[in-house]
């Protein structure tokens, strides 16, 4: 799995050519937080609105998907329930992440932007999301290429973090 990545702003976003944007919004946040949320004012308060009316409950184990187009540049949203953020671990985290696997998967979609469970919330370390995620994607993926939404500092500990781990590596063959 190739690891890219994305300033979390629409104007970044925008500028991506991905069908599919991914995110996990917690339950009891509304409105969303992080992508979820961007997405939401970008289309005029959609996710907003299927969530009061109980169409999305963004409760673990739920996955949704949203028609993006023309307001936005992907083709889809998908929305993978994070359940209540006070619950919210890295069992969770890799549950959600498994789950995102899967129906990118099911999708056949190779190239995806993601921002990874808990990560706009700071729940959850950069350089551990980095690991689950690629301990959960496993060698089964690996052309897949995934842009994680990320601010620049997190960003930076999970590539310097990557560079570390290959050269602990090179020094164990």
């Amino acid at each position: 799995m190739e690891l890219r990545f994305v300033p979390p702003d629409l104007q970044s976003l925008d500028e991506l050519d991905s069908e599919v944007l991914a995110c996990a919004p917690f339950s009891d946040a509304l409105p969303a937080h992080g992508v979820a949320g961007l997405c939401d004012w970008r289309l005029g308060g959609r996710i907003s609105e299927l969530r009061r009316q109980g169409q999305i409950t963004c409760e673990l184990g739920e996955v949704v998907m949203i028609p993006c187009k023309p307001r936005m540049a992907f083709d889809k949203l998908v929305l993978f329930g994070a359940g209540r953020r006070d619950a919210f671990d890295e069992a969770i985290f890799r549950d959600v992440v498994r789950r995102m696997l899967a129906t990118m998967g099911g999708l056949c979609t190779r190239v995806a932007v993601v921002e990874l469970p808990g990560r706009h919330d700071g729940l959850i370390p950069a350089e551990q999301a980095a690991d689950a995620l690629l301990d959960c994607a496993g060698r089964e993926r690996g052309d897949n290429v995934w842009t994680l939404v990320e601010r620049a500092e997190g960003r930076q500990q999970i590539t310097q973090h990557m560079i570390e781990q290959r050269r602990r590596v090179r020094r164990a063959l």
